[in-house]
């Protein structure tokens, strides 16, 4: 990946023409949904560990980089649950709100019994959900191993550039808090840019934050009316009209991608273990 001090280190044209995963035989139809449930579920272990969505973002960043590339981890070797977990964990030591290994464990335990991500009202908090202290020791030995792994995989580089606060410059440079909208707007904005993190495209992965910031602002401008200057104005925050038709478009897919991935799985579980991922694969070619 090309990096610099200033910017994200971007997936090259080799890393997304193929992975690991499909290097093993995981069909690439297969690798992406795992991948997007595995995005998934690391959005909602963040947010049960109360966690701001900067680290969460941040965790989901490194999940997707480890994946990339033929030198990238794979699915046959890690479950995405496990490196979903060990992204989280890795991510939260180098915050203000680092998470304990029980912790990280008992709020993956506690999803793990849930029929949906979205933990219903009334339940416990996930840091006192039960799990054996025999699990925990099990658990807590493959947390440690995938974060050797995903450290290992990414060369120890875990830096992690966001567009959040970029955006909120950007509104301010177009003068937009002047219009009464301007709060939905940033809203709406905030919100497409956690929409990317889940992109089976890896839009964090391809562009830099500038750009995801400035795509957004686009998208949340045309929704509420607010009438941007009538000059090429993506230009000034380095984005070109190419550039940011590719991503309004690829920001406007993810949830189409994310109904036609229920509908195919239609309340089966994604294999989000190597056990699963065998025996969904084994599955799969009895079927052909």
């Amino acid at each position: 990946m090309q990096s610099s001090s200033l910017a994200n280190p971007l997936a090259t044209v080799a890393q997304l023409e193929t992975s690991g995963s499909q290097l093993d035989g995981v069909p690439p139809d297969l690798e992406n949904s795992i991948r997007f449930a595995g995005a998934q579920l690391t959005q909602a272990a963040g947010i049960l560990l109360r966690l701001p969505q900067e680290v969460i973002a941040q965790a989901l960043v490194v999940f997707m980089r480890f994946w990339a590339g033929g030198e990238g981890g794979s699915l046959v070797e890690l479950g995405a649950e496990q490196v979903s977990a060990a992204s989280l964990y890795t991510t939260t030591k180098l915050s203000a709100w680092p998470k304990s290994p029980r912790s990280v464990i008992n709020a993956y335990a506690y999803l793990s019994t849930l029929p949906s991500l979205s933990p219903p009202p009334g339940q416990p908090r996930p840091e006192t959900y039960y799990v054996s202290e025999g699990t925990y020791q099990t658990r807590r030995t493959l947390l440690f191993q995938a974060e050797q792994r995903i450290l290992q995989t990414l060369g120890f580089h875990l830096h992690v550039s966001l567009p959040y606060t970029l955006c909120i410059t950007y509104l301010q440079a177009l003068d937009v808090f002047s219009h009464p909208r301007a709060a939905e707007l940033a809203k709406r904005a905030v919100a497409y840019l956690n929409t990317a993190l889940l992109s089976p495209q890896l839009l964090y992965l391809t562009h830099q934050p500038s750009s995801l910031a400035t795509a957004a602002i686009y998208l949340a401008a045309k929704e509420t009316g607010i009438k941007m200057p009538d000059v090429e104005w993506w230009e000034v925050f380095d984005t070109d009209r190419e550039e940011l038709g590719f991503l309004v478009v690829g920001l406007l897919s993810v949830e189409s991608f994310a109904e036609q991935e229920r509908a195919k799985w239609q309340g089966r579980k994604i294999p989000m273990t190597v056990e699963e991922l065998d025996a969904e694969m084994k599955r799969g070619s009895r079927d052909d």
